[in-house]
């Protein structure tokens, strides 16, 4: 699957080059944007080389392609599902069964969380430097029909520790224009080209369909405080707290880091009348859909997420043999987003030996209800393996049960565009692509239920 900030070039690219109106400036723009992709593989591969040292690997196992004509494709062929066994998040590692809630947050959670920090996420270091956000702007603006302001802020990090590095978060929020604190939802998003605008469906945006709620949004671009590749590991917030130097096997990946990012908001927003804090939600697709899930599961200010086609790394069974598998995941393309022990399952050890999955990453976010969604397999392909999704989202139930919520209600995949939002964690597969757009209408009336509460 290739790289989304390279994909959304590239389109860009190609259809000025259709319309013949790419400009010398947008050429020497391209030129200079591919020199940069270059320059940051090979950086990538160099830090990549080094975790891989002090893992003590010589190398590890190729991933399958995206491509379903490559020879090499990834099994989208439930035949061809070998099977595989799930930890149980109700057995403590000593055998015996969870019983009740306070055995749950007492020892078991604490033991998951233990998992997936040391094997699969990384450990946020215990003193990260604090951040002082300034309001830049602050504009009346009309969203639709809705009058609503809209602040643009940037939260300083504190580099006096390492001034050879300097972080800025960027974050905007947008409100209706009342005096009553309103739910925030708050959603991970890019920096695109000049120019360039994603395609957009007909009716309202999110956004706007936010703002009829009474409520407002929040935009963070997470790249803005730790880049989307191995060569900015030695930059941004995890380079900062090392000084620029490289990881150890345990430390942070960016995933922890932009979830970092995101409890620094809630911060701010903890001082911003215009927020209800009690109602903050967070949303996120693709990559930022494991973001949004690895933030929900670690941040318990997070009141409900949206968990758009997360895929490996986020909802999906990492040990299911379908669409992308931990060895992508685990190659120099990917590895940025975890903790360097995550590579060990890609070469000396399997997938089947991770101590955890995704259904446990599902089920520290409760008691709080959770929203999965995933596109249709004919337009987003299989590669996000909503199935694997699917099983992750049932097999978090009994944690859920255990807390006294509900669970999705059924063991059967339910057919496209059915609705499974009785309970704390919902699931829905829309007919559209790799976006959360189609999904939009029903998990706002799923979160209302919530935030009316």
């Amino acid at each position: 699957m290739k790289k989304y900030f390279l994909f959304v070039m590239l389109v860009s690219a190609a259809t000025l080059h259709a319309q013949n109106k790419m400009s010398t400036e947008d050429s020497l723009r391209w030129e200079n944007f591919k020199r940069e992709q270059k320059l940051i593989q090979q950086a990538s591969e160099v830090d990549y080389k080094i975790m891989l040292k002090q893992l003590n690997i010589d190398s590890t196992r190729p991933g399958p392609s995206g491509n379903p004509q490559a020879p090499n494709a990834a099994n989208a062929d439930e035949s061809k599902v070998p099977a595989y066994t799930l930890p149980d998040p109700l057995l403590l590692k000593n055998g015996k069964k969870v019983t009740d809630a306070k055995i749950w947050w007492t020892q078991r959670r604490p033991e998951i969380v233990e998992d997936f920090d040391k094997e699969i996420y990384g450990r946020v270091p215990a003193n990260t430097p604090a951040v002082k956000w300034e309001v830049i702007s602050s504009t009346d603006t009309t969203i639709g029909n809705i009058k609503a302001i809209t602040k643009n802020l940037l939260g300083h990090i504190d580099n006096s520790a390492y001034p050879n590095i300097k972080v800025d978060i960027q974050l905007s929020l947008t409100t209706p224009a009342t005096n009553k604190p309103v739910p925030v939802m708050m959603e991970f998003s890019f920096i695109f080209p000049p120019g360039f605008k994603l395609p957009t469906a007909p009716g309202p945006t999110w956004q706007e369909q936010v703002l009829e709620k009474g409520w407002g949004y929040a935009i963070l671009i997470p790249t803005s405080y730790q880049a989307d590749n191995g060569a900015g590991l030695t930059k941004g917030i995890i380079g900062l707290v090392n000084k620029g130097q490289p990881r150890k096997p345990d430390d942070w990946g960016t995933l922890r880091a932009w979830a970092w990012g995101t409890s620094r908001a809630i911060d701010y927003f903890e001082t911003d009348p215009s927020v209800d804090t009690k109602h903050i939600g967070i949303e996120g697709l693709s990559r930022y859909g494991k973001a949004a899930l690895v933030t929900m599961a670690y941040e318990p200010r997070i009141a409900i997420g949206f968990i758009g086609s997360s895929g490996a790394g986020g909802a999906k069974i990492l040990r299911r043999v379908f669409g992308e598998q931990v060895e992508n995941l685990a190659g120099s393309g990917e590895y940025h987003w975890f903790c360097g022990n995550f590579i060990k399952y890609a070469s000396t050890l399997t997938p089947n030996d991770l101590p955890v999955d995704a259904h446990e990453l599902i089920a520290l976010c409760a008691p709080r209800p959770v929203f999965i969604s995933v596109g249709s397999p004919a337009v987003e392909g299989n590669w996000v393996d909503g199935k694997g999704t699917f099983i992750a989202s049932i097999n978090a139930g009994p944690v859920y049960k255990l807390l006294g919520k509900k669970d999705l209600g059924t063991t059967e995949m339910p057919a496209m565009e059915t609705s499974l939002i009785d309970g704390e964690i919902a699931f829905r597969q829309h007919s559209g692509g790799h976006t959360t757009g189609p999904n939009w209408p029903t998990f706002l009336a799923y979160a209302e239920k919530y935030f009316k509460q």
